[in-house]
């Protein structure tokens, strides 16, 4: 099962997006970590599981290829506050979801349904349908 946290894992576009949202972000004065990047379908089925048939809270609407992490176009972040994880710092989110706006990321803050401040991704231009048949976005 693969969940990775490494930004290399990712998408070589996003990868360099990602870097270049983390440096923004300290230029801000604001440190964040990478909670995830690329998830294989095991490590997909498994979050999507929590909330539903494992204890936990519901974190994913996501099943196994539903999923931009999949496809190594997503990763999610969490701002420090203190020295400590900020999960209900919604200012620091939302100031973090518009550096990464800035850097060409979609936010997932803005969402009408299911908004996850900690999500960030990339379509290239594509849809899921597009990538579950195969397309993948330049290289």
């Amino acid at each position: 099962m693969i969940n990775s946290r490494r930004l290399e894992d990712l998408h070589p576009h996003v990868s360099a997006m990602a870097f270049t949202f983390l440096g923004k972000c300290k230029e801000a004065g604001i440190d964040v970590i990478i909670t995830s990047t690329y998830r294989d379908h095991e490590s997909q089925d498994a979050l999507y599981a929590q909330g539903r048939t494992v204890a936990g809270k519901k974190v994913t609407n996501a099943r196994a290829g539903q999923s931009w992490h999949n496809y190594k176009l997503a990763f999610d972040f969490c701002p420090i506050v203190n020295g400590k994880a900020a999960w209900s710092d919604t200012a620091a989110f939302t100031k973090c979801g518009e550096i990464a706006e800035s850097c060409g990321l979609e936010w997932a803050g803005r969402w009408r349904t299911f908004k996850e401040l900690a999500h960030c991704q990339w379509t290239g231009g594509l849809s899921l349908a597009d990538l579950q048949a195969g397309k993948y976005p330049w290289p």
